[in-house]
């Protein structure tokens, strides 16, 4: 039976841009090469974008007679009838924006990507290299002395460095939400089904040219989630101007997928982590909170399985979990000038009535739905009171704010000591933390997308008829979030984080039907290949926060770790604290030129100038805010009458008019996954169509030994696994496109 509805696949996948002494043409065309789109970009103008799209989809051969017309036409113009008028200048795989600094706009495009996972045969890419290129010509160009430094700011963003983009899969989402959009009963489908067009007009009347002009499938469009887009602000100027497929919206985390082999069966195991552009920074320069409830360091890390033996969205089985970390939603920071490693840390701002936290549990009550359970981390009896200040703080916050929540949806609060812990010879840290994880995962559930199997219902687990979570004709949903934290959100956060995971991890597992128990024990195929996952993750995310890799990892707290991971640790924290005295402050000018928070302005004082970039994050310093909220109706109002489940994901008009839904013929390329994935139209070589060459738990962790039980469930001696336990692991999962 065909699918109700698809996403909707772009069909600007390969760019070509063309150049001319007036103008740039930027071609765009689906993977096949038989739907092109052209956009037309004026460099006349010294300082405004102008960009027209006819919003025309042509034909190769129309495109082909097209770029000869206007070669012809601007040889003739400048009266070189031997040379070529129409340069080609750069080929891309897609648009990150356009910005302005005091001269002209710059175009930024994507050069080289490398395909990182695949969900549903929906490819998920890793930008690996870019090209900005100044758009107004030479004769028309204004210098400014400060450009060339804005320029290197700008480009101190490393975008290669763990930026991810898809043609058809929304990043920014959860698999939760992307497969409930898809899930839309078909009348309400058919209702926002738009019937009108955008009438097409002609983009090269004033270059001299003359132009020469069953069963369906609802293919479905969802407006990103801006708070974790970070080419927002590049996009912003053209997203009203042009078609949506030239718009290409990037996420910042990590992503990375392994193989689980169960007996020959393919189950791929995928980590998603999207980072918040909303109050991002480093380290020391970003704690706590900002005066709209966003937090530094915020992180939604979501594992999703999938049975890969089927691809389709409808036929398949796939489940997903998802869990955050981020700094304690306080006014708080600690001042780096005093060139001590930990430096003591501030309450800024008095906050009785929890104004800052409301808006931020608001926000992941409307995501997330309820209920919201926070583990804290941080240390609970010290010499000297340091990381206690938060936890005080924050359980008068959370006390305050549940007095006026239903008690059903109240906000569960989990103080944990890991470090107390951690320096006891009588507790083991994971024992403890993976009873916190089952009870976590027994009240937020998780989300798959197929009823119970049988198995389970014949021979019912105790632990799976406690399990919370939505039960629906369909599967399951998870309702509620597990929010961890520690003071960084780095090293104990992700050992918390491993643990969760693990524990949902074995029900996912159980209920696809592939254990017979929801348990998974350490020392597994299953559970290496799951923490090697989760350790690369984690690195990735504390590079990117902190300026170094992880200090202490899951082999730390298990205490397995050799006396050789001691002098690496001590190195780690070297490094990161280098990097927090030296490169953070230029690290944070650039993500603030990058997002839009700064934007240079003749006249106004340059960002370098700035003695600090707290008024450019809290938006009250500057103006009064339009509307107070209430002390005591802390929430909004809609999201409450739809708890437990998330406001987000519930089918009502605020969320329909999020959703772009047009109607396509089944075999349709914009909506044909199988067609995208597989490609049957051109001569592909395996290593093109199966490019990622991921970890295996077969082929990287199960013993070559002959006799040796497959099972990736089995517990094995350390010496007994094909990779070394202790060893260094592979960071690269596969080969660049």
């Amino acid at each position: 039976m065909p699918a109700a509805a698809a996403p909707i696949i772009s069909s600007v996948q390969k760019l070509v841009l063309y150049e001319t002494r007036a103008r740039y043409f930027l071609v765009g065309s689906n993977h096949a090469e038989t739907k092109y789109r052209v956009l037309k970009i004026d460099r006349t103008e010294p300082k405004d974008l102008v960009i027209i799209d006819d919003r025309h989809v042509y034909t190769q051969q129309e495109v082909r007679e097209l770029l000869g017309r206007l070669d012809l036409g601007n040889r003739t113009k400048m009266g070189q009838k031997g040379s070529s008028g129409l340069f080609r200048a750069v080929s891309a795989f897609g648009v990150v924006g356009f910005v302005r600094f005091l001269e002209g706009y710059y175009i930024v495009l994507i050069t080289k990507r490398r395909k990182m996972a695949d969900i549903g045969g929906h490819a998920i890419y890793k930008i690996e290299d870019t090209n900005m290129i100044y758009i107004p010509n030479d004769s028309v160009r204004i210098t400014h002395p400060d450009e060339a430094r804005y320029l290197r700011i700008f480009q101190n963003v490393d975008l290669s460095s763990n930026f991810y983009f898809s043609y058809s899969y929304d990043l920014s989402h959860s698999l939760q939400y992307n497969l409930t959009v898809l899930r839309m009963p078909l009348e309400m489908l058919k209702s926002e089904t738009t019937q009108t067009r955008q009438e097409s007009f002609d983009i090269f009347e004033d270059e001299g040219l003359i132009t020469q002009g069953g069963s369906g499938v609802f293919g479905i469009c969802s407006e990103p989630y801006m708070k974790y887009v970070w080419n927002g602000e590049l996009l912003d100027i053209i997203k009203n101007t042009v078609h949506r497929d030239w718009l290409l919206y990037i996420i910042h985390g990590f992503c990375g997928q392994s193989k689980l082999l169960i007996y020959g069966r393919p189950v791929y195991v995928t980590l998603i982590a999207r980072r918040s552009s909303k109050f991002a920074g480093t380290r020391f320069l970003k704690r706590g909170a900002n005066c709209e409830g966003d937090v530094a360091n915020e992180v939604e890390t979501e594992q999703i399985l999938c049975d890969a033996s089927v691809m389709s969205f409808t036929a398949g089985s796939y489940s997903s979990y998802v869990q955050v970390r981020g700094s304690v939603p306080l006014y708080w920071s600690q001042d780096i000038s005093t060139m001590m490693p930990k430096p003591p840390i501030t309450l800024d701002q008095a906050d009785p009535f929890a104004h800052v936290a409301a808006l931020h549990f608001d926000q992941m009550l409307q995501r997330f739905g309820s209920p919201i359970i926070i583990l804290n981390l941080v240390k609970e009896r010290e010499k000297r009171k340091h990381e206690r200040i938060l936890s005080e703080e924050l359980v008068a916050a959370v006390t305050y704010l549940n007095q006026f929540l239903p008690p059903e949806h109240t906000i569960i609060y989990i103080p944990w000591d890991m470090a107390k812990y951690t320096k006891s010879k009588l507790c083991n840290v994971l024992d403890r933390l993976n009873v916190i994880a089952e009870s976590v995962v027994k009240k937020t559930g998780f989300f798959v997308n197929r009823p119970d199997s049988y198995c389970s219902i014949l021979r019912p687990d105790e632990k799976w008829n406690e399990l919370g979570g939505c039960v629906i004709s369909t599967g399951r949903l998870q309702t509620g979030v597990l929010r961890t934290n520690c003071v960084d959100c780095l090293d104990r956060t992700n050992t918390a984080q491993f643990m969760v995971g693990k524990c949902a991890l074995a029900y996912q597992l159980y209920s696809l039907g592939l254990i017979d128990k929801p348990n998974l024990q350490f020392d597994t195929d299953a559970v290496r290949l799951f923490e090697e996952l989760y350790e690369d993750h984690g690195d990735t995310l504390s590079l990117q926060y902190g300026g170094s890799q992880l200090v202490h990892r899951v082999k730390t707290y298990r205490k397995i770790a050799p006396w050789t991971q001691h002098s690496k640790d001590i190195m780690q924290t070297l490094s990161r604290y280098y990097s927090n005295a030296f490169s953070d402050a230029d690290r944070q000018d650039s993500i603030n030129l990058f997002l839009g928070v700064f934007h240079p302005t003749e006249g106004k004082p340059h960002l370098w100038e700035l003695p600090t970039d707290f008024y450019l994050h809290h938006k009250n310093t500057m103006r009064l805010l339009p509307t107070r909220r209430s002390y005591t109706y802390w929430w909004t109002p809609e999201v409450i009458k739809h708890l437990p489940l998330p406001y987000d994901e519930v089918i009502c008009a605020a969320n329909l008019k999020k959703l772009i839904v047009k109607k396509f013929h089944k075999y349709e390329e914009e909506i044909d996954i199988h067609n995208e994935f597989f490609r049957p139209y051109e001569l592909s070589s395996f290593d093109d169509t199966f490019c990622l060459a991921m970890t295996s738990s077969a082929r990287d962790f199960m013993p070559k030994t002959f006799g040796i039980d497959p099972s990736p469930f089995t517990v094995r001696k350390p010496d007994e696994t094909g990779k070394s336990v202790l060893g260094t692991k592979a960071l690269g999962h596969s080969d660049t496109q």
